[in-house]
């Protein structure tokens, strides 16, 4: 049923070595990128025209350079950056670099999705606080924050599962992972199932985050208590 090649890199440990490694750069990737895009978010939402603080000329600036990183493919951003990540580490190969990669391509995103999630806040829970005196950042904290938790958790799922398909490309700037070992034992070395095995385990690790993030986002929703 499984090639001798398989069966060898099971039992040295290279798949669940590949694993780990995709899961440390997506979980280590995603808090990075939250890190930059929640405060990013923050700013699109309350500079926007219905926010809480209309800046138009930085909701534009920072509305188009989000905007421009989002359109660009993330095979050609990851190429792109590559001088970015030597810059940054010394290095532009590896699995930093592809670390690296996947913050710039996931910050822009994230943001994006935090700038959504706020914006499903009622508005009336916004001047509720107003009234009572409450100045833009406890508002952004005490009632943006707090009455998006679980949108925003929702987004992160989502986030980090794009982020999960990105990483399968760290083999193309000599990462690892699963994405590295179904191309480089999988597909070069026409091992279909080695390549299977490698999109069922992505495929499970998938699964775990979105019921993970679908129970947090279920436990914090007020709406779904009593």
């Amino acid at each position: 049923m499984f090639s001798e090649l398989f069966v060898k890199l099971w039992e040295n440990g290279i798949i669940l070595k590949g694993i780990w490694e995709t899961i440390y750069m997506t979980a280590l990737s995603s808090l990075i990128a939250y890190i930059i895009g929640l405060p990013l978010g923050i700013i699109l939402n309350v500079t926007d025209k219905g926010g809480i603080r209309p800046i138009r000329w930085l909701n534009c600036m920072l509305g188009l350079a989000v905007n421009f990183f989002r359109s660009i493919p993330f095979i050609i951003l990851m190429v792109a950056m590559l001088p970015v990540a030597k810059w940054i580490l010394g290095v532009s190969l590896g699995n930093g670099a592809m670390i690296v990669m996947l913050v710039i391509a996931a910050s822009p995103y994230v943001a994006r999705m935090v700038e959504s999630a706020l914006k499903e806040v009622d508005g009336g829970v916004i001047e509720a606080a107003q009234s009572m005196g409450a100045d833009n950042l406890q508002i952004v904290w005490k009632v943006l924050l707090p009455e998006a938790r679980p949108s925003l958790v929702t987004g992160a799922v989502i986030s980090m599962v794009t982020i999960l398909g990105y990483s399968a490309m760290a083999a193309t700037i000599g990462g690892t992972g699963l994405g590295q070992i179904a191309i480089s034992y999988g597909h070069q070395r026409f091992h279909p199932d080695i390549t299977w095995c490698c999109v069922f385990l992505t495929v499970i690790i998938v699964q775990i985050i979105q019921e993970l993030g679908t129970r947090i986002a279920h436990r914090i929703d007020k709406r779904c208590r009593g």
